[in-house]
């Protein structure tokens, strides 16, 4: 390439010479008897054919590096987008690795502000027994929750199995025990969020059970502890029941 354009300087370094004499020729009558006019046009159209020649073949050595450029550009693109599509597959593989290895691990999680450690087998226990009753096998649904309760004592789904505990036993009539399991939430998890609801379903379970007095008073408290809320609503429609 430095050749090629050491050369080029040269002819163009020629041709401005014989342009510069050429004129030079032009302003000195004498002078022009050492060149005919057919000679002098031949100089300066050679001139322009030698000038036109060095600027093609410049284009053609500039396009020929762009060409070069947009080609080594694409291939950096191309690498680039290799290392970043690495990198994705690597982020991939390995939080995948970490879900499949908590599967087999106990985990710290937090369900519905409870936090605590579960078991691997603890989670699959418990969406078990809800899919149950989501699916009104109200029976299986109590008896998969009243195995959750007893088998997983210390887990933060804990709440939220006494709760649906004691709205199965409720849905199948057994009220002594939703009254059991729903006091039970209702003491060991006094602020949980699941609390308003689970009053409701234990003042109807009093009220069912033929404790008006107990039910009223449950009653009560939701509408003064939980005002604007859906189970105040709920309660106050109830309460007149107790009457």
């Amino acid at each position: 390439m430095k050749a090629f354009f050491s050369n080029k300087k040269q002819t163009l370094s020629r041709a401005f010479c014989l342009s510069a004499f050429i004129i030079y020729l032009g302003g000195s009558n004498s002078a022009w008897a050492l060149f005919s006019d057919d000679e002098a046009r031949k100089a300066i159209l050679d001139l322009r054919k030698s000038l036109a020649t060095t600027q093609l073949e410049l284009q053609g050595e500039i396009d020929k590096l762009k060409a070069e450029n947009a080609e080594l550009r694409g291939k950096i693109e191309n690498l680039e987008k290799q290392g970043e599509d690495i990198s994705s597959s690597q982020k991939t593989y390995y939080q995948d690795l970490d879900s499949r290895l908590g599967n087999f691990e106990p985990r710290t999680v937090t369900i519905e502000g409870v936090t605590g450690t579960i078991q691997p087998s603890e989670k699959k226990a418990y969406d078990d027994a809800l899919k149950a009753f989501q699916a009104g096998n109200l029976k299986k649904a109590d008896e998969a929750f009243s195995v959750f309760t007893n088998k997983y004592p210390k887990s933060p789904y804990l709440p939220l199995a006494l709760y649906w505990s004691g709205n199965s036993k409720y849905a199948n009539k057994e009220y002594a025990g939703a009254i059991s399991q729903l006091q039970n939430l209702i003491k060991r998890y006094p602020n949980h969020s699941r609390i308003p609801a689970a009053m409701v379903t234990l003042g109807s379970s009093q009220l069912e059970s033929g404790n008006k007095a107990a039910a009223k008073k449950t009653f009560n408290e939701i509408i003064a502890k939980y005002p604007n809320t859906d189970a105040a609503k709920d309660a106050q429609q109830l309460i007149t029941a107790t009457k």
